[in-house]
């Protein structure tokens, strides 16, 4: 079976603004009562914005007390605060590894996607210079379903014209490999416990063509010879 595309997840594969979304989260909480640390914003990791304000709203024992208008007004705060930071990011901002697989993709003709539940991640693209390198990019503002759901993973197989069962999805966080477990798609985590990932690095310095193409080739090996 061919490999078709290779998508990817934003966040912590392709680039690092976790720390970014965490001192956004962290100034946004403090200023209605909540304290947040690096260790609680692990469990924001991979999932939208609106999800993301109601388990910090829930830590603090919060969550009754903010309405549909007052959440709405909580998350264009911090998103605000998160792209005031943004224009520190450059093409040096590029995790190591993922230019060079990028060009390795496009040089195979392997058509290459961004799945990331960031309704930034077109500016982000831009800001480190590799937008033109993407055929497709599904973000959080096409999808109804965050991660763990497959949408968004079968959003971006739909736009690229591919079949997940064609495609590996990358990812770091756990409700992003679950989410492309689930679409069909081969999956590779980029982090420890991840917990179900067909492919386990321990960063983006290990990820390479070669890598992916044994993995691939292991899931679906070529038919033996028909011998006369």
């Amino acid at each position: 079976m061919k490999l078709d595309a290779v998508i990817f997840d934003l966040d912590g594969v392709v680039t690092d603004t976790a720390h970014l979304h965490y001192v956004a989260w962290r100034d946004v909480a403090k200023e209605i009562g909540i304290s947040i640390d690096e260790t609680f914003n692990e469990q924001l990791k991979g999932i939208s914005r609106m999800a993301s304000l109601q388990r910090i709203l829930q830590h603090g024992g919060k969550a009754a007390h903010f309405s549909t208008a007052d959440c709405e007004e909580l998350c264009a705060r911090k998103n605000n605060r998160y792209l005031a930071t943004l224009a520190s990011l450059t093409p040096e901002s590029i995790l190591p590894g993922i230019t060079a697989l990028l060009q390795a993709l496009r040089g195979r003709g392997i058509r290459i996607g961004l799945a990331s539940v960031s309704l930034n991640a077109p500016v982000i693209l831009n800001a480190l210079g590799i937008s033109h390198l993407f055929d497709y990019c599904a973000d959080a503002s096409r999808i109804v379903h965050s991660k763990p759901d497959p949408e968004i993973f079968l959003l971006a197989c739909r736009g690229l014209g591919v079949a997940a069962q064609h495609a590996i999805g990358i990812e770091d966080s756990l409700a992003g490999i679950q989410a492309i477990n689930a679409s069909g798609m081969a999956s590779v985590g980029i982090g420890e416990d991840l917990m179900g990932a067909g492919l386990l690095l321990p960063s983006t310095r290990e990820l390479n063509w070669h890598r992916l193409d044994v993995y691939w080739q292991r899931l679906h090996p070529a038919p033996a010879p028909v011998k006369e």
